[in-house]
Order: C-alpha cells, then structure tokens, then sequence
C-alpha cells in the first residue's frame, strides 16, 4: 500500500509540476505549533483572527498559518505527502478529496462527532471516505450566480427583474441566449441580435468565457447540465461511471460552446488562467456577464468604475434553476506532526466560534448557519445583494444544489477533459469525441 501511495503522489505531483512549481521547505513544525495551510489570500485576516481565538483558548498552542497560491497550494503539498513536510492541517478541495482519501494519506475525524444537521445541507456529507470514515470538517460554501455589467444591462434594456425570470433550452438558447446575443455588441455598434451584426470583430461579448471548465464546468457548463436533468456520474457520491457520452450531456455542450462560434460568448483564445479569466473580461468591460462563485463577490464588487449586480442561474428544461454548491473543508494530513493540537484547532475550526468571526469579514459564506448569517450581514453592511447566491441553499423546491463529482482518480479525470472540452470549446472538434474519453476515463475508474 505504501509504494502505491508515494507512485500515485508522485504521478499526481508530475501532473501538477506542469503549471506550479516545486516543493517548499519543511513545515517548521514544533511540540507546541500547529502548522496549516489555505490558498485564498482573501481569507487569509479572518483565519488569523480565529487563530488568536484558539490561541487563547489554548494556552501553550499557536497556529502557524501558510498561504499560497492556488497552483503552488496543490503542488506543494503533494510534494510535500512524499517528502514529509505536509502540514497538520489543510485546506480541503472536494475535487481533491477523492484521490486523498484512497490513498489514505488523511487522518480520520470520527472522533470529532462533527454533526451533520450542524451545517449547511449536504457539506457535512461530501467528506465521508468509501470506508464510511471522515476525513475533514465543513468549512465554508459557495454557489454560481451571473455577474452583469449594469450599466451595460440598462443600455439593452435588460432589467434585474427580467435577467432573474431568464430561461433555457439547448435547441435555442430561450430568453437566456436572447438576453447574452442583445448584451453582445460589435464594433460597429450592432447588437448580437441585429441585422449585419459581424460575430468576427466583436467589442463586448455578452458572455464572458472561463475555459472549457476542466471535467466539472462550474462556473462555465454546470448549471445548464445540472438543470437539463443530467448527473457527472451513475451516483451522487463515489460513482463508478461517468456520463460525458450521455446525450443530454453532449447536446448543452453543443448550444453552450456554439455561443462562441455565434459571437456571444468570448473565445477561448481570450482566457487565460493567470490573467484573463471571466472576472478581468467584466473588469475591462470586454464581457458584459460573467457565471462565476461567491468566492469572487468582493472582487467584481471591487472593480473600479463599474456597477456589477447578480442575477440568478436561468430556469432550464427541467423546470429548475441549478447551481453547484461547493464546500471546502479542513483536513488533517496522516503525517501531521502535532495530532493533538491539530485535532483541536479542526474542531475549533469547524465551531460557530471561528465561523461566526470569518463570517463578519465578508469574504466567504462559512459552513454553520450562524457563520452564513454573519456574512450575509457584513455583505449587506457593504452594500452588496448576495441574493443570488443564498438563494438557491434556501429554496429547494426551485432550485436544485448538486456537488462537484466525488470519485477515485480525480486528477486523471481533469487530465483527460481539460485538452477534450479546450478543443471542442476552442477549435470546433466534435462533441461527439467526448465519447472516447468517457470511455478512457471508466476504464481508469474500474481499475
């Protein structure tokens, strides 16, 4: 089991070496520390105070807190399950979950008696192994909403109340697709939706683009998938199969990429992970919309210059509304140092304490329902609407909440749609090559 452990981390590293780069230095650990890590510099003054709070609580413990960027997060703190210098406690991805949790690089938190009915509907759930154990502790949550440029809106006449009745359908893009071609406009002044617009020289798209959206398609493909009625694998959680080659699947892909070839939808030519995503195209008003997650409110709340509103996911074919709601949570690595003290800094986490104070800091909705009010509040405070966002948690009838797919070979499933979905998305191959891959993918899962 070792060696199978340090050959998978270290293909996962491999993989990850192509965009971050190389192990960092030890965790300098001691008796009395306890080390952790998060990648949002963002959230970065909330956890230090929760920190000092602990601190307090704890007399003779401190918290040793790392931040990194996102590619440099992944990279090295899988180089750091091979080396030995992972931290005691990290920032858990659900993405990440599944290929940790198999190779039991994880400390089990069974004895933390984390409550589901304690959270968030679902968060609590998403962190249990195939072994029935648990393997972190709820965190924070976020779901996709649509950012618009309202000055942009109000010059096509498109109003807060009609962009939240908007509707979709993949044989013609319904109002959904009507609103994004009126909201595009060309170089010569025309709209997406006029006579002589040119879709080849275009000065605001009505959509921005964020990729091709890797295996999930958060905040690109998911929420109009989701609400066509179709599901990433055979089972909500550590499913065996996954269903890329579904015809449902195919068919949104097929409207949602061909929004670029109309001259809605940015290209992928204009993305760029680094510094062109979604947020910067809004920013420099070069998109006019943008589908992204309430991680980034206070980055379009900031730009400069611009009034940025929400609106809510479309209603698709299903009669719903869907979003993907994700939860992060705090994990405590199998080579942690200090157990003890990283037990009670997770639990400590996990409380309404800690998350009733990263709450007020209006960054994140935190995990517990006291820590969720708290943000929205400070939100509010700063004069920001995050309807859009908490809507969907609260209303269940209307609108349907799904997770990111939780299975075994997480990191190979991305390696295999992120080139397969660019290509569809960027040159126009077929959508039927995802058959291919789905089936290369189902072969991995049934190793």
């Amino acid at each position: 089991m070792r060696l199978r452990t340090l050959t998978a981390l270290a293909g996962a590293l491999t993989l990850s070496l192509v965009t971050g780069c190389a192990a960092g230095e030890g965790t300098g650990a001691s008796a009395n520390t306890v080390t952790y890590w998060l990648w949002d510099a963002n959230q970065l003054p909330a956890y230090q105070a929760c920190a000092k709070g602990f601190e307090k609580e704890n007399p003779g413990l401190k918290v040793k807190i790392t931040q990194l960027g996102w590619s440099d997060y992944w990279t090295k703190l899988t180089a750091g399950f091979i080396a030995g210098t992972q931290p005691d406690v990290f920032t858990d991805h659900i993405q990440k979950f599944g290929q940790f949790a198999d190779l039991k690089v994880l400390e089990s938190l069974d004895d933390l008696g984390i409550k589901e009915s304690a959270y968030q509907p679902g968060l609590a759930a998403n962190w249990i192994g195939q072994d029935g154990h648990r393997y972190g502790t709820p965190k924070d949550w976020d779901t996709v909403a649509l950012f618009y440029n309202q000055k942009m809106a109000k010059a096509a006449g498109l109003t807060a109340e009609r962009l939240n009745s908007l509707s979709w359908n993949p044989e013609d893009g319904g109002t959904f697709e009507k609103a994004i071609a009126h909201l595009t406009v060309d170089k010569n002044g025309r709209r997406g939706d006029e006579p002589g617009f040119d879709r080849h020289n275009v000065k605001v798209y009505g959509l921005a683009g964020n990729g091709g959206g890797y295996g999930d398609g958060q905040t690109q493909w998911s929420m109009f998938t989701a609400s066509a009625g179709w599901n990433y694998t055979d089972k909500a959680r550590w499913g065996t199969k996954y269903q890329y080659d579904s015809k449902t699947f195919q068919s949104v892909i097929t409207w949602y990429f061909g929004l670029a070839k109309k001259g809605y939808l940015a290209p992928l030519s204009d993305y760029n992970i680094q510094s062109n995503q979604a947020n910067t195209q809004v920013a420099s008003g070069k998109a006019a919309a943008a589908f992204d997650g309430a991680w980034m409110i206070s980055t379009y709340h900031g730009f400069k210059g611009r009034d940025i509103r929400t609106a809510l996911t479309p209603v698709g074919p299903t009669g719903r509304r869907a979003t993907m709601m994700n939860g992060l949570a705090d994990s405590i690595t199998k080579g942690a140092r200090n157990k003890e003290g990283a037990r009670k800094w997770v639990a400590y986490l996990a409380s309404d304490k800690c998350q009733r104070v990263v709450g007020t800091y209006g960054v994140v909705f935190p995990a517990t329902p006291a820590g969720t009010k708290a943000a929205t509040a400070a939100y509010e405070k700063q004069g920001i609407d995050v309807t859009a966002f908490t809507e969907p948690v609260a209303d269940k009838k209307d609108f349907l909440t799904f997770s990111y797919p939780i299975t075994n070979y997480a990191a190979d499933v991305t390696a295999l749609m992120t080139p397969r979905m660019e290509d569809i998305y960027g040159n126009g191959a077929p959508v039927s090559s995802l058959d291919q891959t789905n089936s290369q993918i189902n072969r991995i899962l049934s190793q």
